[in-house]
């Protein structure tokens, strides 16, 4: 394995990836036969924003591997309260834990603190940048529940928009071949176009369609990932009622559905499935938790198993200005390095992949 952080699954190699999932599978099974690999070693969790899944899935699957946990779940409990950086407490925290997971509102935050930790860095999502560990998760549900990760009809339906969880399973499935994607959603909170370049770009074959209405696309759909719409997204609650309860999926729309169809949802949900859908068997999010934390544990045991710790040396900044995005984290934490590179007339932030003209 040659990553050392996990910022965005494109870290990792589709054959890195396959290793992850099957490892998965083995602890699954055989979870006695892990169940001191990492003794003696230490996680943290940093989350700055609230979490229930993510923080307790990363903090059982360390616990279940023999190891320890520290960190934070409100970081006004934390010296962040008193002005600490983002820098300072990655540094600090980087010094006692041998590995940590963050989880910030700020797009492009795990990356900054990835700067300057000693110890390697997992995100647990950034703002609505990427959730790369929910992806793996995703995956490892996909191909446990499907046995493949190709030649798919994927549907995504909500808030496309600020859903780093959508964000990071297009991209991560963009690898594989022959997967055409389902984009269901308003106007308001459609695809990002940074993510639709990606899919024109692929040389996989894969594909996209848009749709504005769910009872019309779940027919052909053999995943249906559901999302919530995020109010901690909108600037206002006037804003985010006029998007709220638009897609609803209930056991009358499920009626349309492929026998093998699979649903699939991050949580958590607030009224997008409605609660009879539970008991179709066709309805696997819950199992979907499960499997996420034996992908945790994968993922932590490979990452601890070649890791040392050592200050990453300093950067410089490749370009004058702020990243445009305000949710970027390089507009929070001022000191940190301008990272842009340049992908046609595109300035491309590497923090949290904004795009803008350049200004020539």
């Amino acid at each position: 394995m040659k990553f050392r952080n996990l910022i965005d699954l494109d870290n990792l190699t589709n054959d890195e990836l396959m290793e992850i999932i099957l490892l998965s599978d083995k602890i699954r099974k055989n979870p006695s036969e892990y169940a001191n690999v990492c003794k003696g070693k230490i996680l943290a969790t940093l989350f700055y924003e609230p979490s229930t899944r993510t923080q307790m899935s990363f903090q059982t699957a360390m616990l279940r591997l023999g190891g320890q946990i520290i960190g934070f779940d409100n970081p006004q409990n934390s010296s962040v309260a008193k002005g600490e950086s983002l820098k300072d407490t990655l540094r600090v925290v980087g010094g006692y834990a041998d590995i940590i997971a963050i989880r910030h509102p700020n797009e492009g935050a795990a990356m900054a603190g990835a700067l300057y930790s000693p110890s390697p860095v997992i995100n647990a999502g950034d703002g609505g940048h990427l959730h790369p560990t929910q992806t793996l998760t995703d995956v490892v549900t996909l191909y446990n529940e499907k046995g493949r990760l190709d030649n798919l009809c994927i549907g995504l339906c909500g808030d496309l928009l600020n859903g780093r969880t959508v964000h990071s399973l297009i991209k991560t499935m963009s690898h594989f071949k022959n997967n055409k994607f389902v984009l269901i959603s308003t106007r308001e909170l459609g695809l990002p176009n940074y993510i639709k370049d990606i899919l024109k770009s692929t040389d996989t074959n894969c594909s996209f369609i848009e749709i504005p209405t769910l009872q019309e696309a779940i027919p052909m759909l053999d995943v249906l990932y559901m999302t919530r719409i995020q109010r901690e997204r909108f600037s206002s609650e006037e804003e985010y009622q006029k998007q709220s309860g638009v897609y609803v999926l209930d056991t009358e729309k499920m009626k349309y559905a492929k026998k093998d169809l699979r649903v699939l949802h991050p949580l958590p949900r607030v009224d997008e499935i409605t609660v009879d859908v539970d008991d179709d068997g066709r309805a696997v999010y819950f199992e979907q938790t499960v499997y996420g934390m034996y992908a945790r544990m994968a993922l932590i045991m490979t990452m601890l198993k070649n890791s040392n710790k050592s200050v990453p040396k300093t950067l410089k900044s490749t370009y004058k200005e702020c990243c445009s995005n305000p949710k970027c984290i390089t507009n929070k934490e001022k000191y940190l390095p301008k990272l842009f590179i340049e992908v046609g007339d595109m300035l491309v932030c590497k923090y949290c992949e904004h795009r803008k003209l350049i200004d020539y």
